[in-house]
């Protein structure tokens, strides 16, 4: 099976109202291009590192206007569309940060909750705690699609390659990786990261980025990009600002590339064995 599929990279601001005029736009073209799967980024529908700025613009899954904009664009495009994720008010005053899957009549196939908090401590004092406002998720996704199996994961998931083994493992051939990564570890880690999950999985990766200097004071990495299942990358985008990563996927080539490395096959429970010096209570392995 072989489809046509499109990353969305966007610079996403502030305001739900004109990011989803953007995404809308840029589905469009996607869909014009050919493209039956669309991806957008993590947080679509707002970039706002102020929580309460955040909160104040926030709405609940039934209300929010990328959601129900994503489902019309869906069904009148007859696409899959991906919105790789935007921030979802909870009942609890927490957020959901929540990708969802429309398929071609318009309805909600999926969602998926990033499970992953990115709090972490930088470099020249960049410094994130999505835990303080965020509610991690506990489920991973696989939809099985008419054009192949497809796995979510959400930006810093990419760092957990357990989460994409079990995937993997249970058929997934295309992986969805939507993100808004930093430019400080974006230009360490995001393309060997994205390769290697690719690689070790033997799936296609796809990956919607945001990219550019964001009106919150931001700035993304970009560099949206699809990358096959020998790791090679098909496609990709600029370091900043809007665009449209386009690559046809054959889903055969999954199956090529798990049958001359076959290691989802070949893996070995093991034990950890820890082994102290002697001198120091132990004994010589």
């Amino acid at each position: 099976m072989t489809f046509k599929a499109a990353a969305i990279q966007m610079c996403s601001g502030v305001d739900p109202a004109r990011n989803v005029e953007t995404m809308a736009r840029l589905v469009r073209e996607a869909a014009g291009h050919g493209a039956t799967y669309v991806q957008t980024p993590e947080m679509t529908g707002a970039l706002q590192r102020d929580r309460a700025g955040l909160r104040a613009v926030l709405k609940d899954e039934a209300s929010d206007i990328i959601v129900r904009e994503a489902a019309k664009l869906a069904g009148e495009l007859g696409i899959h569309l991906h919105v790789g994720s935007t921030a979802i008010a909870l009942a609890d005053g927490k957020i959901a940060n929540r990708g969802f899957l429309f398929g071609p009549d318009g309805d909600k196939i999926c969602d998926y909750d990033k499970i992953h908090m990115f709090d972490v401590d930088l470099d020249n004092g960049e410094s994130w705690r999505e835990s303080a406002a965020y509610t991690p998720g506990a489920t991973a996704r696989l939809a099985d699609l008419d054009f192949g199996k497809l796995g979510f994961a959400i930006c810093y998931d990419v760092r957990f390659p357990e989460l994409f083994r079990q995937q993997a493992v249970a058929g997934a051939e295309v992986m969805s990786v939507p993100a808004a990564f930093t430019r400080q570890t974006g230009e360490a880690h995001w393309e060997i990261l994205l390769r290697a999950r690719a690689i070790e999985n033997g799936f296609f990766v796809i990956a919607a980025a945001q990219g550019g200097v964001h009106e919150d004071g931001r700035e993304t990495f970009g560099h949206s990009m699809i990358v096959d299942p020998w790791g090679k990358v098909l496609a990709a985008a600029g370091a900043a600002g809007e665009g449209i990563v386009l690559a046809d996927i054959d889903v055969a080539a999954v199956h090529a590339a798990r049958a001359k490395i076959p290691n989802l096959r070949n893996a070995r429970s093991f034990a950890l064995d820890h082994v102290l010096p002697t001198g120091k209570g132990g004994v010589a392995a």
